[in-house]
């Protein structure tokens, strides 16, 4: 790197220090099992003491993977014992303070997600969201919760985000990609048209958990390839709902794809819009091209920036996306956890910069109003 470069890589360090930052994929974790059955009722508790979570098939969902420290920062364990993420004040110290996070959002890997049984996963996406409420956002309010809902039950789903709308600790509608049908099916649109209704983002998180394996042919044989596969289950989700016209149905919606990359967007972007050009014909329920729904009604998190050998092909993607579409995220306590200062090995400019770390992520969670809902 040239002297120029360096000169200019430490200002935006320098400007990075006076910006505060928006974090738009933190992991909380429970201490332990007992405590996330603290969240659920009696007859639910009871079960899962009598029955278990998990069956050990990878088929049923269980996370056949096994990672090096289970996938965390070697640092991330709090003194006070417990898993990482688990403790508020450790939490606080060793990301919130020292990274200069104004807020923070949540984004719970609830088991609800991914229950079969889906009445039981309504139980626990309920008690994900009280014990975020009690244990995080209420004590902390730089943390802003996700509201978990079971996907497979559109009529739960919508009941839980009309309880909880208009509670401004929850900012965005988390579900998974990884659904049982295409996400774009009429199953799945009361919770779009209840999440558009309340201006609450729709989050959709590439991570493993989920009905689905990320690949389109079944399980992989390594974590190597799961990790790798993250953006397969965005794209795929996103797809679906572009032609199905979801979009178009629902002209509010607003879709953020979490944890998946973005370096692939640009490519997929622009074959989405060729295939249109050809086969428009087949869904003349569109009107308008892929690329014009997307501009409008997708966002993309960072984590995990992609690493090109030269920082101009880094800044070429960035351009392509749109420094307006990206909101930054570290995925802590993860082990690929992005920290704020080197996860971009290029210079930005202030603007840039400002977008990219905060200003995106507080127009689009709707940080700095008050309670809003058309119609509440």
């Amino acid at each position: 790197m040239t002297r120029e470069l360096l000169a200019k890589a430490k200002g935006a360090t320098d400007d990075r220090a006076r910006t505060m930052i928006v974090d738009c994929d933190i992991h909380p974790a429970y201490t332990s099992q007992a405590e996330m059955l603290s969240y659920l009722p009696l007859r639910w508790r009871q079960h899962v003491q009598e029955f278990g979570l998990f069956s050990a098939n990878p088929l049923m969902g269980a996370l056949p993977y096994p990672r090096m420290n289970h996938g965390m920062r070697r640092d991330s364990y709090p003194a006070a014992g417990g898993p990482p993420a688990s403790d508020l004040a450790f939490l606080q110290e060793q990301l919130l303070d020292a990274h200069d996070i104004e807020y923070g959002i949540l984004q719970p890997l609830s088991p609800g997600h991914l229950m079969s049984n889906t009445a039981l996963g309504v139980a626990l996406c309920a008690g994900t969201n009280d014990w975020q409420i009690d244990k995080w956002a209420s004590p902390e309010p730089r943390l802003k919760a996700s509201l978990s809902v079971m996907q497979e039950d559109a009529q739960a789903s919508v009941s839980e985000i009309q309880t909880r709308a208009n509670d401004r600790r929850f900012v965005q509608v988390a579900i998974s990609p990884r659904t049982l049908e295409p996400a774009g099916r009429q199953r799945y649109w009361p919770i779009y048209e209840a999440a558009a209704h309340y201006d609450l983002p729709v989050a959709m998180h590439s991570a493993a958990f989920g009905s689905r394996a990320n690949t389109g042919s079944g399980w992989a044989s390594f974590y190597i390839e799961e990790h790798f596969a993250f953006s397969h289950a965005a794209q795929t989700a996103l797809v679906s709902m572009i032609f199905e016209g979801v979009f178009d149905v629902f002209p509010d919606l607003k879709v953020v794809l979490v944890e998946g990359g973005f370096a692939w967007f640009p490519a997929m972007v622009w074959r989405l819009d060729r295939e249109w050009e050809r086969h428009r014909r087949e869904v003349p329920h569109l009107k308008r091209r892929p690329s014009d729904y997307i501009r409008d009604h997708v966002w993309l998190t960072t984590q995990p920036v992609e690493e090109p050998p030269l920082s101009s092909q880094l800044d070429d993607i960035l351009r392509w996306v749109g420094m307006d579409r990206l909101l930054f995220s570290t995925d802590y306590p993860h082990w690929d956890f992005d920290h704020p200062d080197y996860a971009f090995r290029l210079p930005l400019s202030p603007a840039d910069r400002a977008l990219l770390l905060r200003e995106n992520a507080v127009s689009l969670f709707r940080l700095d109003t008050a309670p809003k809902g058309r119609g509440a």
